[in-house]
This record gives structure tokens, sequence and C-alpha cells, in this order.
């Protein structure tokens, strides 16, 4: 059976909690909205393969991670994006570390069907109306928060309740050795 994927990076538990305070507080004052009972994370990418295969897909996410360094990421603003989008975003050195590790895994999938993230956000609020981005914009004006990007998550989506869960984790392994190419004699 075929299945839908994300790949993401979760902040601390504590700017998780802080987020999910900060959506309900959104929620107080514009009702219900698009991510609003999504857990706080940094979009890499999404797929869907078959449920068999994900074995496959740990395999290449572990060896991935395991080149990876960790590394602090500060979030030091909000911002919005023309589809109705709230977020908060990293500053520009977190940036600058956040996307080879979202281009590089994206790569390691060798998946056509991939939908990708390019630029590094943790997401408040999706498809707000103008109006309702406004209030957003009025009611979040400043953050100062880091958190140690150590891991890269896998999640699943449940088809029920249209929130994805947490399946695996992977660590950052700091191995700097350079990984085997295969070369061609011709």
């Amino acid at each position: 059976m075929e299945k839908k994927y994300s790949v993401v990076i979760h902040p601390s538990e504590e700017i998780i909690a802080a987020i999910k305070t900060m959506k309900e507080d959104l929620a107080s004052q514009i009702g219900w909205f698009n991510s609003k009972n999504s857990v706080a994370h940094i979009t890499i990418c999404e797929f869907k393969i078959e449920e068999s295969q994900i074995d496959k897909f740990k395999q290449k996410l572990l060896k991935v991670c395991d080149t990876f360094t960790p590394f602090k990421v500060h979030l030091d603003h909000f911002g919005a994006y023309s589809s109705g989008a709230f977020f908060i975003g990293p500053d520009e050195n977190s940036k600058i570390n956040l996307k080879p590790i979202m281009k590089k895994t994206q790569g390691s999938l060798q998946l056509s069907n991939l939908t990708k993230s390019s630029d590094p956000h943790i997401s408040i609020a999706r498809k707000l109306t103008p109006e309702n981005s406004t209030i957003a914009n009025s009611l979040f004006t400043k953050i100062d928060m880091d958190f140690l990007c150590q891991n890269i998550i896998l999640r699943e989506l449940d088809p029920v309740k249209k929130q994805f869960f947490v399946i695996d984790s992977f660590p950052f392994g700091s191995n700097s050795q350079p990984e085997l190419v295969q070369g061609s004699l011709f």
C-alpha cells in the first residue's frame, strides 16, 4: 500500500511547546486554521512510496545523516508567504547551515516524486486570509529562540487524522569521511 511520508527537522521540545502555545493564541483570535495541530518542524521533503520500501529509505537517511555535524539554529523573525503562510524564520547563518542539509537529504532519497522545500522555516499557519495574516502579524512581532539541530525525523501521514506522526529519528554522526564514489575507467 502506498503511504505518504515527510522528512523534517524538529526544534527542541521547549520550542515545540512554545509554538503550540502561539498556535493556540492565534486560534483564539481567528478560529481554526491550516497547520493549527501540526507539530512545529522545518520541512525537508515529502514523498509517497509503497510501505514495503520504507526500510530502504530509512537506510538512505541513516547514511546521509551520519555525514552531518550538529549545529545551532537561531530563530529570529516572523514572515509570510503570498500563499497565506505565516512562519518563523531562521537567521542567515542558520539558513546557510540548513540549506545544504536539506539539499543533500533530498538528493540522497533519489525519488522523482519528491516535494522539496528550499526555504527553511517553521510554519505557524497556512492558507490565511489577508485579514487573518494581519492579525498574526500584530500578535507575533519578536522571536529569539535557539535549538541544536542534531537529527532528522521521518514521519508518516495518518490518513484519518490528516496529521503526520514520527516513525523514526536519524542522529547526525559527525562522520567527515568522504563517501566513496565509483569512478569510470573510460
